[in-house]
């Protein structure tokens, strides 16, 4: 497979598969996992990066073990919608993904996830300790959702 349209990576599952949202960072990448009707996204971990090598060994171990049929990964536009430094290397780390293992592929808008689902946590009055311990697969469950409603 390879990167796909948005809707037809929902269209390329079969019933039972789920979606995993990445929200790849220098740091981390955060992951959110849909349920089978692919309605619902919901925080799942984070992955402390490393090499890249184990970072997929762990990414693809998540995706056996959870029935996954397809990855959406956050592409940080500028809020001008243009592509930085920081969407070169989302795309670089997903055609790595694919050269590992040919698995349906889409990225989705994730301009202000981060922010929005930190704003959304400081209401709650969450500790900065928490915050930092939680952002990176909320801000993936964020990115997933806004794609899961999306494409209905």
């Amino acid at each position: 497979m390879s990167v796909l349209d948005p809707r037809a990576l929902k269209a390329s599952l079969a019933r039972d598969q789920r979606l995993l949202g990445l929200d790849v960072g220098t740091k981390t990448v955060g992951l959110a996992l849909s349920d089978v009707s692919r309605s619902i996204a919901t925080p799942f971990d984070t992955i402390h990066r490393a090499k890249f090598a184990a970072d997929a060994k762990t990414l693809f171990a998540i995706v056996d073990a959870q029935g996954v049929g397809g990855l959406v990964l956050g592409l940080p536009l500028s809020m001008d919608g243009t592509e930085g430094p920081r969407c070169q290397s989302v795309r670089q780390f997903g055609a790595n993904i694919l050269a590992i293992r040919d698995i349906p592929l889409a990225y989705w808008d994730e301009r202000l996830s981060t922010a929005a689902v930190t704003r959304t946590l400081i209401e709650a009055d969450t500790t900065r300790k928490r915050r930092a311990e939680v952002v990176d697969k909320m801000a993936a469950a964020y990115i997933l959702q806004g794609f899961l409603d999306a494409t209905g």
